[in-house]
């Protein structure tokens, strides 16, 4: 039990035996419930985390009309709560002594589930492991009548569809009455795609539910009916918000038409040169054959003998020299023209008494030839051939602009947004950046070593990448962490040695290179290449930066004799001490006041701060850069340190 906050909220941690015990009750459960959830139960689930939700929202929702967030008023669970919870899994597990104990751990408040809040799924030690499955277990009820209302809303799409067969010749788009509902925890997003009317009946539906029978006190002020289309909606720390396609796939402008064109102009004289090269090459290979088959011939009294075969290389050399010779030739209108005309020019032998006194097959073999010269030198076919290719690709480019203008009349998609003034909020909040939005030095952490501050950096800018990874705007969080994290990490460590940001720039390099134990130079920090490499396609599922950004673990130089590393399972004694220093007592602000506080960002309870950690080489390196969290080390054995 750690000491009351100075607010007088105390908190009860668990030792790692009893974290054992938690882990093995989440593990049955999981065993027992995690098939059953439902498929939009996102949250304490394996592969079923924030970005699969923001996924599932990108890919599958379309044309939504009306959406509202159900928004908990901040409550804990009480007695009746965790009655009916028990009852729960009471109807799935038939053991007694599991429920007792789970009644016991809620009764010593080593188990707490608090709605409303900013801590559920984000790595804080106040958190248990048993809270995100217990809160699953709770709402499945809640969930299974939501799927229940969808499949019926699809049965009856299904009707329709089956009886509209007179309007797929004609030009009605049918837009089918959809509901879509997704569920992170205690987060929940309701969307349709029918009426206002339709939307505020199922509000209506869903806040009586969780209020009659679960419980729960919803504020239903904040949970108010937005429009999909002209309003964005706060879920999972990201702005959603349905535009057209055209939004999310903007076509090429001018601009970037004419650098395509650029390119592609700078792309042909490249492989006209590397032809050119190539050709050259194929030419002294040529003549070397020809010179030593020469040089042969003139040495033997015999004649010359072919006593060895040629080499793969060069017969794969003169064989793809004759297709695209052949492939130049007949891409070639002028070339086709000029053969054809020379060809067939002169042609006396058509000529009736010129043809009686030539013999017959001297004449059908010219016959032959000149059908085969019409055949495949002919430039009317070839140019023929070319209208009708680029008429093929000029009716597929009309086709692709007639299906975009379609799509943007009458679909909509979603777009994930990051929200960059909670960011840049955050960023000046947190010391990166001074009142101006420029980068400054963070005067708290001038006592760790070089390397711990650029892993402090580090591990704040690569969770911020990872987080908002799935967003339409990635690249301005790509700006927030390439420029304000990086430039006020090289502020940082030059107002700590006392230098200028450029010999900060000369002695780290702008990827922050710093050296271990052996001189071997690692990089931390992002560098530029890795952050545009980041994107859509990262299928990683990090916690949120705000574990990361509101902790700092100040090094300390004590007397105290050596402590065992409080991380798990960890036996080093080589540790060194850390105080931890919480950003809300450090700035001295109140996280529940939104004006001051970043909206929607956790902080670690302030019972921990100035807490001191002993700590392995290993594990602070691993907390530093988010491999790990407070979640994995064991709280309850903070040493006393003056």
């Amino acid at each position: 039990m750690a000491p009351p906050s100075p607010s007088g909220e105390p908190l009860i941690l668990p030792n790692l035996k009893l974290k054992v015990l938690i882990e093995a009750i989440r593990m049955v459960l999981e065993i027992v419930y995690d098939e059953k959830f439902v498929t939009f139960s996102y949250g304490g689930r394996v592969g079923m985390g924030r970005h699969t939700a923001i996924r599932y929202l990108k890919h599958n929702v379309t044309n939504p009309s009306w959406w509202f967030n159900v928004s908990f008023c901040p409550n804990k669970f009480d007695e009746f709560n965790v009655d009916k919870l028990c009852s729960f899994i009471g109807e799935k597990i038939k053991d007694g002594m599991l429920i007792d104990v789970i009644k016991k751990l809620f009764e010593c408040q080593v188990v707490r589930v608090e709605l409303g809040g900013c801590y559920l799924g984000r790595g804080f030690p106040q958190e248990s492991g048993l809270c995100s499955i217990l809160i699953n277990v709770y709402f499945d009820g809640f969930d299974r009548e939501v799927q229940e209302m969808r499949l019926q809303m699809n049965r009856k799409n299904l009707k329709f569809e089956l009886t509209k067969l007179d309007l797929n010749d004609s030009n009605v788009f049918y837009k089918p009455v959809k509901l879509h509902a997704v569920r992170y925890l205690d987060e929940i997003l309701v969307i349709t795609s029918g009426s206002k009317m339709l939307t505020r009946e199922l509000k209506d539906w869903v806040l009586d539910f969780i209020e009659g029978n679960l419980g729960l006190k919803v504020d239903r002020v904040k949970t108010a009916i937005h429009s999909a289309v002209s309003e964005k909606i706060s879920f999972l720390g990201m702005e959603l918000q349905a535009v057209p396609p055209s939004v999310l796939h903007p076509p090429m402008s001018e601009k970037a038409i004419r650098a395509r064109k650029k390119y592609l102009r700078q792309k042909e004289v490249r492989s006209l040169e590397l032809r050119n090269a190539r050709e050259r090459n194929r030419k002294k290979l040529g003549m070397k054959i020809l010179s030593h088959v020469f040089k042969k011939l003139k040495q033997s009294n015999n004649g010359f003998k072919f006593e060895f075969q040629i080499e793969n290389e060069v017969r794969e050399i003169f064989r793809t020299w004759a297709d695209e010779v052949v492939q130049e030739f007949l891409g070639s209108l002028e070339e086709r023209w000029n053969w054809h005309r020379q060809l067939s020019r002169g042609d006396f032998l058509s000529l009736r008494h010129v043809r009686d006194q030539l013999p017959q097959d001297l004449v059908d073999a010219y016959d032959k030839f000149q059908e085969q010269v019409d055949k495949h030198l002919t430039p009317i076919k070839a140019r023929r051939a070319l209208e009708e290719e680029e008429k093929r690709v000029r009716e597929e480019e009309e086709q692709k602009y007639s299906e975009r203008i379609v799509d943007d009349l009458t679909k909509l998609c979603m777009k994930v947004s990051a929200p960059i003034e909670l960011v840049r909020k955050a960023v000046r909040m947190a010391g990166f950046t001074n009142t101006m939005g420029r980068p400054r030095p963070i005067s708290l952490l001038f006592s760790l070593e070089d390397a711990d501050i650029v892993k402090w950096y580090a591990g704040v800018g690569r969770r911020w990448l990872d987080f908002f990874s799935c967003c339409h705007n990635f690249k301005m969080v790509k700006t927030v962490v390439s420029y304000h994290l990086r430039f006020s990490c090289i502020f940082t460590l030059a107002h700590k040695h006392e230098s200028t940001k450029l010999e900060a720039i000369k002695h780290y390099s702008k990827d922050l290179k710093v050296s271990d134990m052996n001189g071997n130079e690692e990089v931390y920090f992002p560098t530029e290449r890795d952050v545009k490499m980041m994107g859509d396609k990262n299928l990683s599922d990090p916690k949120p930066v705000d574990g990361a950004i509101s902790l700092a673990l100040i090094r300390l130089a004590s007397d105290e004799p050596s402590h065992s590393c409080v991380a798990h399972f960890c036996d080093s004694t080589d540790t060194i001490m850390y105080r931890v220093r919480l950003l809300q007592n450090h700035l001295n602000m109140n996280p529940l006041d939104e004006a001051q506080w970043v909206k929607g960002m956790g902080t670690i309870h302030e019972t921990l701060n100035q807490k001191c950690l002993p700590l392995c080489a290993d594990h602070i390196n691993e907390i530093y850069m988010g491999k790990i969290t407070l979640q994995d080390i064991d709280c309850t054995s903070f040493v006393e340190v003056d």
